[in-house]
């Protein structure tokens, strides 16, 4: 790690930490305040008008994100959408997406994978057909986050070719639906995203560089990342939690925090939040530094980062008590929260699946 990228770092980390505990972060959180601290624009380039860092800097958002349980669109435009424009051929139209992505004049989000697939998504949701007419889309995404509020749609489809490009398309494009998805976590939003024949008069085909299917591997893998980070975030703010509630809850005149069978799950947690933190760094420092074994690293976060904050936020909610389970306590934000991170972008059945085929 170059000197000083550390300080920045955590530097990035305190002012994203005081900045969610204003207010409450899971009631939603600023599109203007995402763009005007600079979150939207950390990947982007210094010339697009953005930071020009790297993806660790981005993990670091969204760990704060998670352990704040912040509703934002920031996994729509930062992680999906930015992340795709970088990954094409550099152009006026893709540079200007870039920049406005950054500065928050746009709002977008990127279509990668059915979300109602259980696995890895290696099936790209769209078709380009070529007709006398002109070439048309069709395909259907589920579950595109922030699907319903964007205003531009990357969506991934497969050219007459059978290569991977992108096609950029405005929410009210003629043919194209958003339908809005409710999902058991109330802190994001989703939508299915539908093409009937959809006539692309007009609309520029964004190509990838280098190789296109790696390129989606790589966007893929990215994802099941963020998820992974949101999940450590989430799990490390129930160790928080159910440890400070342990000191001062009271049973039979003594801290409940003295009780062995408490400390043993408190203790439980504590193991799984360090290991959990390992496996996302190691992922996180693979993406940032492009590394072809990144792939791996990601599913064994993905896997067991998201299952163990699971496990936190169920076991917070026991430890709490009767008043676990009250809306008031908020864990239940935090349990429907970890419960969509386990399934999105791969269930840890599935990258664990993943990983044993690279033993077969």
């Amino acid at each position: 790690m170059p000197a000083g990228t550390a300080d920045v770092r955590d530097e990035l980390r305190a002012v994203a930490r005081d900045l969610l505990a204003r207010g409450q972060a899971s009631d939603g959180v600023p599109w203007r305040q995402l763009a005007d601290s600079g979150w939207l624009g950390l990947e982007v380039p210094e010339e697009l008008d953005g930071a020009g860092v790297t993806f660790a800097e981005t993990a670091v958002v969204l760990e704060e994100l998670g352990r704040a349980a912040a509703s934002t669109g920031y996994l729509g435009a930062a992680v999906l959408a930015a992340g795709t424009l970088a990954a094409l051929e550099p152009d006026g139209e893709r540079d200007e997406l870039l920049r406005r992505t950054a500065s928050g004049t746009q709002v977008l989000t990127a279509a990668l994978v059915d979300g109602t697939d259980d696995g890895l998504g290696g099936a790209v949701p769209f078709r380009l057909e070529d007709r006398p007419a002109g070439p048309r889309l069709r395909g259907h995404a589920g579950f595109v986050p922030d699907a319903a509020e964007a205003g531009l749609l990357l969506l991934l489809a497969l050219d007459p070719a059978g290569t991977p490009v992108v096609v950029p398309l405005g929410a009210e494009a003629a043919g194209l639906t958003v339908i809005p998805q409710p999902v058991v976590d109330a802190t994001r939003r989703f939508g299915l995203v539908r093409a009937e024949a959809v006539t692309l008069d007009g609309v520029a085909v964004l190509r990838f560089g280098g190789d296109p299917r790696a390129a989606v591997h790589r966007l893929l893998d990215r994802a099941a990342v963020a998820m992974a980070c949101d999940s450590l975030g989430l799990a490390e703010a129930m160790l928080e939690a159910t440890v400070a509630h342990a000191r001062v809850r009271e049973q039979f005149g003594r801290p409940i925090g003295s009780f062995q069978a408490v400390k043993h799950a408190c203790a439980d947690l504590l193991v799984q939040a360090a290991v959990s933190r390992q496996l996302v760094r190691e992922a996180v420092r693979r993406m940032a530094e492009d590394d072809p074994e990144a792939g791996v690293a990601a599913s064994m976060a993905k896997s067991y980062a998201c299952a163990a904050a699971v496990q936190a936020a169920g076991t917070a909610m026991q430890l709490h008590g009767g008043m676990g389970y009250t809306w008031e306590s908020g864990i239940h934000v935090y349990l429907k929260r970890a419960t969509l991170n386990r399934s999105l972008f791969g269930s840890p059945a599935a990258h664990r699946r993943r990983l044993a085929r690279r033993y077969t």
